[in-house]
């Protein structure tokens, strides 16, 4: 394996070499989890200033490098804690590129001029990160909207450092026991995946599409609409949403609204995304999350969703009711089933472990309950114990762990464990409904169908054979002949090997017996009985060799 030697790739390698180089011998390493540490307790740590410092460092390197972080902010297994928080929450602010650039992409991508699209359209945009920035903008229609425009240069830089961090990344995992114990290949090519995802805005749009469907019932949650017209690969447009950031809001506006009840909806919401309709906003960070002019949540950047199939929904459901519930033991068996064992899985350390985790949840005061850090240590657990759990698990744990910092800063006193407990028998009864869909009775149906047309030639050919003696019933067994040939082989042996030690024993003991016939010297009875035993010995021994050769 070798690493490009093209001038852009080196620069890449260097920047990441100096990031490993500046941050490879602080806390960074020095306070990575291994195997023997203890459980921590799961409150949440100050974050160090040099996981500060680390942050800051990689929102100047792009967009390529700020995902990267924040997926490895999801490896418990290999990241410090208080590294974790600063990674999970980093945000890219760079300057804006031209207004020229944006009224050619924007026309390009259209297929109309700005002014023939648009009768109003902000030249300054309201947000700029480094994969593209937001306009404020007027349609034709009056509808005041806003419009995301993809970088020009976006897919191009992503692409280049995705490809440089692949072979470095093979590089590593190929040469050295690090890249093979955490599989930095695999975590490069997830990276890969939810970049090409977001870069994709038509993506977003139909996920804008699919959570407003699906989220039309409740009343204060808002998820603006995408403009179809106006949306392609690297333009989405969408209704605009007045209000401001989650976390910006005055201790006046607080005053003004319900924050319990906005906590405790938000918080319904994302257990019916997840566990109901199996599609969520993976992304839920305080900068996603707008408190709307009209005191409702406003779900933004749909870019990133995760996806649970219905197992692995009935599987979370349990899991989350044994954390809430304090029941360990549970906790543990529903992770286990979710899990793959690697050959060397330390079963009893795992079930331990997690009822030590969901003992500490259970008893911690409300200001340190976080449902999404206890799901994110049992992945951690199930790595150091050597299970390997799904990735949607991973995904759900930091999903839940940046829904309670919003949960907490609408509500304080915010129970997401009292949430869960409240909500179980909705979402089971609404997981039941969802079972029993039109689709999942319509392909019933045609089982049912399939079953009955058969069955009546199935009849016919079981009284056939009934009737014809022909009726065979195949069972599979030991060879009873087979067993008992063999035992008696085992006992012959024994007893012949019995015969030989009782001619050795005589003839030692007559070895004393003083006598006239000798021979080599000896007392012959002695000899005789000697000799005997030895050509009994290697007869037998050649008939061991003998009949295991046949067998074999």
């Amino acid at each position: 394996m070798s690493l490009s030697l093209k001038p852009a790739n080196l620069k890449r390698y260097r920047d990441l070499l100096m990031l490993f180089y500046k941050y490879g011998h602080g806390d960074l390493v020095k306070n990575a989890p291994v195997i023997d540490d203890p459980l921590p307790y799961v409150s949440t740590p100050p974050v160090p200033i040099e996981a500060r410092e680390l942050a800051s460092d990689v929102e100047k390197l792009g967009p390529t490098y700020i995902k990267l972080a924040q997926l490895l902010s999801t490896r418990s297994d290999f990241v410090p804690q208080g590294y974790m928080d600063a990674l999970s929450r980093l945000q890219d602010h760079v300057e804006p590129f031209s207004f020229e650039q944006v009224q050619a992409i924007v026309s390009m991508e259209v297929g109309a001029r700005l002014s023939k699209a648009f009768s109003e359209f902000d030249p300054e945009p309201i947000a700029a990160a480094s994969l593209g920035q937001v306009h404020r903008a007027v349609l034709r229609s009056g509808q005041h909207v806003v419009v995301k425009v993809q970088r020009p240069d976006a897919r191009q830089n992503v692409a280049e450092d995705l490809d440089a961090m692949a072979e470095l990344a093979a590089f590593l995992e190929a040469h050295t026991e690090m890249g093979r114990r955490y599989g930095l290949v695999q975590i490069v090519e997830e990276l890969r995946k939810s970049l090409l995802r977001e870069l994709d805005y038509r993506l977003e749009a139909t996920n804008l599409t699919l959570m407003r469907e699906h989220l039309a019932g409740f009343e204060h949650i808002l998820i603006p609409a995408p403009v179809e017209d106006y949306s392609t690969g690297r333009v989405l447009t969408m209704e605009h949403v007045t209000g401001q950031k989650i976390t910006k809001f005055s201790p006046l506006i607080r005053v003004d609204i319900d924050g319990d009840a906005l906590a405790e909806e938000l918080f319904q919401a994302y257990l019916h995304q997840i566990l109901v309709v199996g599609v969520f906003h993976a992304d839920p960070h305080p900068g996603n999350i707008f408190l709307t002019d009209d005191h409702r949540i406003a779900l933004l950047d749909l870019g990133m969703v995760g996806r649970m199939g219905r197992n692995m929904q009935a599987l979370l459901l349990k899991l989350l009711l044994g954390i809430s519930e304090g029941n360990g033991d549970q906790a543990a068996k529903v992770a286990e089933s979710m899990g793959e064992p690697f050959e060397d899985y330390d079963s009893l350390a795992f079930k331990r472990n997690i009822a030590d985790l969901v003992s500490q949840h259970r008893t911690a005061n409300l200001n340190d309950l976080q449902i999404g850090r206890v799901v994110l240590e049992v992945q951690r657990i199930a790595g150091d114990c050597h299970l390997r759990v799904p990735p949607e698990f991973t995904l759900l744990g930091k999903t839940l762990l940046n829904l309670d910092l919003v949960g907490r800063t609408l509500a304080p006193a915010f129970d997401p464990n009292e949430s869960v407990r409240r909500n179980a028998a909705k979402i089971m009864h609404e997981q039941a409904l969802k079972s029993f869909s039109s689709g999942n009775l319509f392909g019933l149906v045609l089982e049912a169908k399939e079953f009955l047309e058969k069955l009546p030639s199935r009849l016919n050919q079981l009284m056939d054979l009934l009737s014809a003696n022909k009726m065979r019933i195949k069972v599979d067994t030991f060879n009873e002949n087979l067993i008992v040939t063999t035992l008696q082989k085992i006992a012959n042996r024994i007893t012949l090997g019995l015969i030989l030690a009782s001619l050795i024993v005589g003839a030692a003991l007559l070895m004393r017996v003083e006598t006239s016939f000798r021979v080599f010297g000896y007392p012959g009875l002695a000899m005789l009985l000697f000799f005997l035993a030895a050509g009994g010995g290697l007869v037998l021994a050649w008939q061991i060799v003998r009949n295991d050769r046949s067998e074999h």
